[in-house]
């Protein structure tokens, strides 16, 4: 009876967990995929930031940036990530600069780098790019042109960067030929060490699952789900910096 009694609380105790975790990835990023939210490579200048309880982060990119159809600068996803590393480290002072404008490429964010690093330095870039050049059909080769000089800047300033690549779109998919340039990124990450948002793929999980699908949204919801949309990419922004921050931390030991 006793031996019974240890294993239906075992098995109690275990779907607890099991439900805990769920909930806990829930929270974290509107269920996402784990492996969706793993940096793959160590952030120590944020990681510095941290304990400094101080971070500069520059968010440059095209129009997503700005949080288009959102109801508010608040709600884009650069304040929603600044909000929620303040919340998770208490005591951090975030300030988040953010340069964006519509059909901006990746050449077009360099000099926008550039520019902002000139103007005073950053511990953190987070890169929006790739859409334009996809939508465009743009030449691939300007691309990894322009990102290996921008990762390269960057990493030259003492910051760390993160690479996001394009947003997921039914309709983009189906007129554009979208993999060559993420795999680009994916490569241009892996080959200057820096951690990658796979947002193509979170959108696409969030969509499948039913949890955040922007372009099959009523009209009366749009403004809504665009803030849940942004949110949600915040979130999993935030819990891939956190993972960096801590491979950054693992790596002193």
């Amino acid at each position: 009876m006793i031996l019974r009694l240890r294993r239906a609380s075992l098995a109690v105790l275990s779907a607890l967990a099991l439900a805990s975790a769920g909930a806990r990835a829930e929270d974290v990023a509107c269920g996402a995929p784990a492996e969706l939210l793993e940096a793959g490579a160590p952030l120590p200048t944020v990681a510095r930031a941290v304990d400094a309880r101080e971070l500069r982060v520059v968010v440059v990119g095209s129009a997503s940036v700005l949080g288009p159809g959102t109801s508010g600068p608040a709600a884009a996803w650069p304040a929603r990530v600044e909000a929620l590393l303040a919340e998770r480290y208490p005591g951090l002072k975030v300030e988040t600069v953010v340069r964006g404008a519509p059909g901006l490429t990746a050449a077009d964010s360099v000099a926008m780098i550039r520019e902002e690093l000139r103007r005073s330095p950053a511990h953190l870039v987070l890169w929006q790019t790739g859409s334009v050049e996809a939508a465009r059909n743009l030449e691939l080769d300007e691309l990894v042109s322009a990102l290996d000089t921008g990762l390269a800047r960057i990493h030259t300033a003492g910051a760390d960067v993160v690479l996001i690549d394009p947003q997921f779109s039914r309709v983009l998919r189906a007129n554009a030929n979208v993999e060559p340039y993420r795999e680009a990124m994916r490569l241009a990450a892996a080959a200057h060490n820096a951690p990658l948002v796979r947002r193509y793929d979170l959108m696409h999980a969030w969509a499948e699952a039913e949890k955040v699908d922007l372009e099959r949204a009523p009209r009366s919801a749009k403004v809504a789900v665009a803030d849940r949309l942004n949110d949600c990419l915040a979130r999993a922004i935030a819990a891939l910096l956190a993972d960096g921050v801590e491979e950054a931390k693992a790596g002193r030991q």
